[in-house]
């Protein structure tokens, strides 16, 4: 698995995953279970894409010093599109996250916690699959295109599934943990497991963590290989998928507060998907450069979105006229 970053930018690249997690985990612990505001929420998302810029501009930094400039500005153009990817598709998951909170009537004051533990669950498991598939492709090339497939069937599902409420009731997973596990109906702060009747038994929570987890498997599966269409390095594709990663809590605050308002944002990314799939398919007929794939989801994303906007429902305050 050959990869441009330096051993040193490696090291810098877990210290800051190291000091990330600790400020999730140690300092805003300190301020107890307690509902995220849109402010709050904000303030940490303009944190979190700095400190993703940032890290670009090192990367950029360390090729341009080996390398030269031209190289440089490719693979952080690389770095970019792929968090800007792995951001965009989280988008979808973050309304996943907001049904199974919705459906278990989850506290907000209690999200804050699940979110926490949901991203680093996350953070190992997309770093296991992505040095897997990292290894595949090193040693088989014609996984591309079954990557490349792969997204293209997965686009048009979404295409086809956007715009209708997903039925959780009936998810085998929740059914099957529910017949595995005594479940409590009732919360007992943000703790999985509480005393009943003098015996230990589940509370939701647990149940949404398993469900947060699972869905982010499911993913995880989509969101990866999007990124090997952009680049093979490793280190690119493990370094942008976790950026976007240690944003996604302060995104999810953020988002759903405003989730009616952008939902045909869908449809655009299964677009995105389709688009990806459909480079990875040609890589070896034409590449398509970095910087056109960029602008590519950067529109549709920006279309979707502002049409969205235009035409979110708008609640109605005309009453029906009485018949005479």
């Amino acid at each position: 698995m050959d990869t441009i970053a330096p051993a040193w930018l490696w090291a810098v690249f877990v210290f800051a995953v190291i000091v990330a997690l600790f400020i999730d985990f140690v300092v805003l612990k300190k301020q107890g279970a307690h509902s995220v505001t849109v402010k709050e929420a904000l303030n940490w998302s303009i944190v979190w894409v700095a400190a993703s810029f940032a890290f670009n501009g090192l990367f950029w930094f360390a090729v341009y010093q080996d390398h030269g400039a031209a190289l440089a500005n490719t693979k952080s153009l690389e770095f970019l599109t792929g968090y800007l990817i792995e951001k965009s598709l989280a988008v979808d998951n973050i309304f996943v996250f907001l049904m199974i909170f919705t459906y278990f009537a989850v506290p907000p004051e209690f999200q804050k916690r699940v979110l926490m533990i949901g991203i680093v669950g996350a953070i190992v498991l997309r770093t296991v699959m992505i040095l897997v598939g990292s290894w595949l492709i090193s040693e088989f090339h014609w996984v591309l295109y079954v990557f490349g497939a792969f997204l293209v069937l997965t686009g048009i599902k979404m295409w086809w599934a956007a715009g209708k409420e997903p039925d959780l009731e009936s998810n085998p997973a929740l059914k099957l943990l529910r017949r595995v596990l005594p479940v409590s109906k009732n919360f007992d702060g943000e703790k999985f497991f509480t005393i009943e009747n003098g015996k230990k038994i589940a509370t939701p929570l647990l149940l949404v963590i398993a469900l947060v987890g699972l869905t982010d498997v499911i993913f995880a599966v989509d969101s990866i290989p999007a990124i090997f269409a952009i680049t093979s390095d490793p280190f690119i594709v493990l370094t942008s998928n976790v950026f976007a990663i240690l944003g996604l809590r302060a995104m999810y605050f953020l988002l759903a507060a405003v989730a009616a308002k952008f939902h045909l944002l869908s449809y655009g990314l299964a677009v995105v998907l389709v688009f990806i799939g459909t480079k990875m398919l040609l890589i070896d007929v034409y590449k398509i450069p970095v910087l056109l794939s960029l602008g590519v989801v950067v529109a549709i994303l920006g279309v979707t979105m502002v049409w969205s906007l235009k035409t979110a429902p708008r609640l109605r305050t005309d009453e029906p006229k009485a018949s005479t």
